[in-house]
């Protein structure tokens, strides 16, 4: 680039080359010559969450008179920009970064205070106003708690309990349909469909109370303690009165941090708000893997289903179709495990006062929201809302499964249960056909003990 591509600007280290038409100024230009490391970039709701941060701190200081209503509003307005995604592509930093989140920080502050002073037509310092009352140090731990709630609110739970719902629907319409129920993926007792789909209902549900157990301690907000936890520089009711701004401004209940000195200090909530998801992310994984089992075939495989036939299953076998909305829910899952594997190191790197790796927390607990929300919603939309049941064959393997003789114990005993059961397998005839001959039940009596929908309901068989 030419020498006229660039403007010169100057920070506490001296002069800095910085894009003529970029927003913010020498201490952002540092960080991105400094960390050329991944080009992962902080997600969007991180940034929303910034700049409703640095708008709401704006206002509140100008409610306890720190700052004039002039220069409050030209930095609300400018931070409200920011948090809208108008200014993106000016937050170019790399999330591998000095772990504090310090660079990203300044780079809000930086941008802020550029269009803000714009807008007032007077100069807004980035530290002296934009950042007046806060420091990195509990700035950043405060977005993040902002922005996971946001995402676990707004994309992680609607997406999980949209699945849900979608099972539930879908088993309603299939509750008349017994099937053979499988384990250690072998035969076993018949189950309705609509039983086998409660049990992932099930999971969900308690994925979903499990992760909304944690938003009390995502709620509390670091903003206020400052550097240290100390609050060196901020009004005492700063971080109190931001916390109610934002949660006027989101509808979430934000509060202040009763303990800075533990926000600072940790990341635990963000480690158990993982965890939480990671238990989703499991369930998902069980339930994806299901629907491929369960899809698998169409010959040779089990074939209790048939998924929606989305896209060509292969480059060389012509007419193969893939389960392909399960297996990216799969891969979704072992992604975020494998965020959650990194948000734990990373939750336990606080050194003294301050936790050294809250970027990749940032990063790897809005990731881990994002993608399990939006996966959810795909499981539901493209893979249980459209599957058919194979009715024939669902019946006829019911009707094989040597697994029904479990219902005659009461009557003829386990060892000569076992013994039909054992020779229907290996004659490949119906159990109710040898049952008939081996002993002195006669065929109604079989006909009420073996009815594969009576034992989908519990009790001993009259």
């Amino acid at each position: 680039m030419s020498e006229q591509s660039f403007r010169i600007e100057k920070d506490s280290m001296g002069e800095v080359r910085v894009p003529a038409d970029a927003l913010y100024a020498a201490q952002t230009q540092r960080a991105v010559d400094n960390f050329p490391v991944s080009g992962l970039r902080f997600p969007r709701t991180f940034l929303r969450a910034l700049g409703l941060v640095k708008g709401a701190a704006a206002v509140v200081n100008h409610e306890l008179g720190l700052m004039e209503a002039d220069m409050a509003r030209a930095i609300e307005d400018a931070s409200n920009e920011v948090a809208n995604g108008e200014h993106d592509d000016q937050f170019p930093l790399d999330i591998f970064q000095t772990g504090s989140g310090t660079s990203t920080n300044m780079n809000a502050n930086e941008v802020i205070a550029t269009l803000a002073t714009a807008k007032l037509g007077a100069k807004v310092h980035p530290n002296d106003h934009v950042n007046m009352g806060q420091s990195s140090n509990d700035v950043i731990p405060t977005a993040i708690h902002v922005s996971a709630y946001l995402e676990t609110a707004e994309t992680l739970l609607p997406g999980i309990e949209h699945l849900r719902d979608t099972i539930d629907r879908k088993a309603e319409t299939l509750d008349n349909i017994v099937k053979t129920g499988r384990t250690h993926l072998m035969d076993a007792l018949p189950i309705r469909f609509s039983q086998e789909m409660s049990g992932w209902s099930g999971q969900l549900d308690h994925a979903a109370a499990r992760i909304r157990s944690s938003l009390p301690r995502v709620s509390a907000l670091a903003l206020g303690g400052t550097a240290i936890g100390t609050g060196v520089n901020a009004h005492p009711e700063f971080g109190p009165r931001v916390a109610k701004r934002l949660a006027r401004l989101t509808g979430l209940p934000f509060l202040s941090s009763r303990n800075y000195f533990m926000s600072l200090a940790s990341q635990d909530a963000m480690v158990e708000l993982s965890g939480q998801i990671k238990a989703g992310a499991v369930a998902v994984t069980k339930i994806a893997n299901d629907l491929r089992w369960m899809n698998s075939g169409p010959q040779a495989g089990i074939a209790d289903i048939a998924l929606p036939s989305l896209q060509p299953g292969s480059s060389i076998m012509p007419g193969k179709v893939n389960p392909v909305i399960p297996e990216a829910a799969a891969m979704v899952c072992a992604q975020v495990i494998g965020n959650d594997a990194t948000i734990t190191i990373a939750g336990q790197s606080g050194s003294f006062q301050l936790n050294v790796m809250l970027p990749i927390i940032a990063y790897n607990i809005l990731e881990s929201a994002r993608l399990l929300g939006n996966v959810t919603r795909l499981l539901a939309d493209k893979a249980i809302e459209g599957f058919k049941v194979n009715e024939a064959r669902v019946a006829e393997l019911v009707e094989k499964n040597p697994i029904l003789v479990t219902a005659l114990n009461p009557v003829i005993g386990y060892e000569k249960g076992a013994a039909v059961a054992k020779q229907a397998y290996a004659e490949g005839r119906k159990l109710k056909d040898v049952a008939l001959e081996q002993t002195d039940l006669t065929p109604e009596d079989l006909d009420r003990l073996l009815d594969p929908r009576k034992m989908t309901e519990g009790g001993i068989a009259e």
